[in-house]
């Protein structure tokens, strides 16, 4: 009996949400198809790489130190990052901004994300420092300078989405990103409470959390796809939102990427093991659910490139 293929095409899609401006803005999500599916139908929106940059100049690889040599400023870093060819957008983390490091301040960091902005241009998306109350202000005031370059904010989270929300959507025409941690109850709740503001779901992004792949990673991979099960079979649209999800600092964080070759040996080259992992996570949440990953290494950056261009 001959092979009769039955394409799995939805009625419903992904929405599409586009960042930057001009002939380097870029399109995430509009599919019909569970991700990569292209053998169910054209996609036409392919998935797109981020590179993380951090104003912190401390790198986590010998490798990434010598990629940003002589890369003295954040804006620096940010153009030579985004002179990569695989490199779709550039994600500022305003790591130095911490209340409980090294505390810089919301001016200091308006200015350098003006200085990437006269420099980088590719799409940008502005993290913060994980502490609620200093990204609130951070996130308002880099969306005020910002206006009018079609940013993505990350991100709105259950204590400070109002803020966030408030600020980069519906004051200043930001897009935004709702962070939730690895449930998709959770990721539904706050894409409800920010569209109950009044902001448009298709100027939301969703993060539904990451971790490295052997750190609870089965959970990531578990909520990407479920959540885009419901957006799709149940066409639930309060998660037809596309997902980013930033691989890069995760990755980069764990004892794998960051243990020297001099305390562990048998590990083998630090530099190979950063990629190694980095490339694995985000294989896999291109593969269940993201529409777009935040990487650090150019290495792990090009690996992803030919993988989605072998799958597209």
């Amino acid at each position: 009996m001959p092979f009769a293929k039955k394409p799995q095409v939805f009625s419903a899609s992904i929405n599409e949400l586009t960042l930057g401006t001009g002939d380097k803005a870029i399109t995430l999500g509009g599919q019909n198809v569970y991700n990569l599916y292209t053998f169910d139908a054209p996609i036409a929106n392919r998935p797109k790489i981020g590179i993380d940059v951090s104003d912190d100049p401390q790198q986590p690889s010998a490798g990434l130190a010598a990629f940003y040599e002589g890369c003295a400023t954040l804006a620096d870093r940010a153009k030579k990052a985004a002179s990569l060819e695989d490199v779709d957008f550039v994600c500022i983390r305003f790591d130095l901004a911490d209340p409980n490091g090294a505390d810089k301040s919301i001016e200091d960091c308006v200015a350098d994300a003006k200085a990437v902005a006269e420099v980088v241009d590719k799409p940008i998306v502005v993290a913060g420092c994980k502490n609620t109350s200093k990204d609130t202000e951070l996130f308002g005031k880099v969306s005020e300078a910002l206006q009018g370059k079609n940013i993505l904010v990350l991100s709105a989270r259950e204590e400070d989405y109002k803020g966030v929300a408030a600020s980069a959507v519906m004051a200043y025409g930001q897009k935004v990103g709702a962070e939730s941690a690895v449930d998709i109850n959770l990721a539904k709740q706050l894409n409800v409470l920010i569209t109950q503001m009044g902001v448009d779901g298709k100027n939301i992004a969703m993060n539904v959390g990451s971790a490295a792949a052997g750190y609870g990673f089965e959970y990531v991979v578990s909520t990407l796809e479920r959540v885009k099960a419901a957006a799709l079979s149940q066409n639930d649209n309060t998660l037809q939102m596309p997902i980013i999800t930033p691989v890069g600092s995760e990755t980069w964080a764990v004892k794998e990427a960051t243990a020297p070759e001099s305390d562990v040996p048998e590990w083998g080259d630090q530099d190979e093991r950063g990629v190694d992992m980095e490339v694995e996570t985000a294989a896999a949440c291109l593969a269940y659910g993201s529409d777009a990953v935040i990487l650090k290494h150019p290495d792990s950056i090009k690996t992803i490139a030919q993988l989605v261009a072998a799958l597209m």
